[in-house]
């Protein structure tokens, strides 16, 4: 664990949190993949009842953020992101052992992503438990017109 790491949760739409996130994804995520939201994107879906943000930071540096979505007892982990300079530190792991913490103590049976099947993030997943359940071929379409195949994994939370 990185000293000073603190991890704020938002359940609701806050703009200090949003823009923090909206700072790690531009640098987190390659435009070649396609895969970046807008800030009106995360605002949208902070609006949505059983959405939280989870913001991790050293001092006010925002490090990586989580967001994830529940509908009654399953939910989906719709961006995970850590920047660049930060990555191989643990930030990742401890955002999503904190997203599933939160969902099992908000009564969430099971979570569910989807990752491009290139992202080095696919070993974090798995090595959290999740389970491969199918692949979508060229679900993201990259900036160049390119086709990318995204991954769907679960993990049940009852295990």
């Amino acid at each position: 664990m990185i000293p000073g790491l603190v991890l704020d949760s938002y359940d609701e739409a806050d703009r200090n949190a949003m823009s923090d996130a909206m700072d790690v994804m531009v640098a987190a995520f390659d435009p070649v993949f396609g895969e970046a939201w807008t800030l009106p994107q995360v605002a949208g879906v902070m609006m949505m009842p059983g959405t939280w943000l989870t913001v991790a930071r050293v001092d006010a540096t925002p490090l990586g953020f989580a967001l994830v979505r529940s509908v009654l007892d399953e939910c989906e982990l719709l961006l995970l992101a850590v920047a660049p300079l930060w990555r191989g530190r643990g930030i990742g792991e401890t955002l999503l052992r904190d997203s599933l913490t939160t969902a099992r103590r908000r009564g969430i049976l099971s979570m569910n992503l989807e990752v491009r099947a290139t992202n080095n993030a696919v070993r974090l997943y798995e090595k959290a438990g999740f389970e491969y359940v199918h692949r979508r071929p060229g679900y993201y379409r990259g900036k160049d017109g390119q086709l990318y195949d995204a991954l769907s994994f679960r993990k049940d939370m009852r295990i």
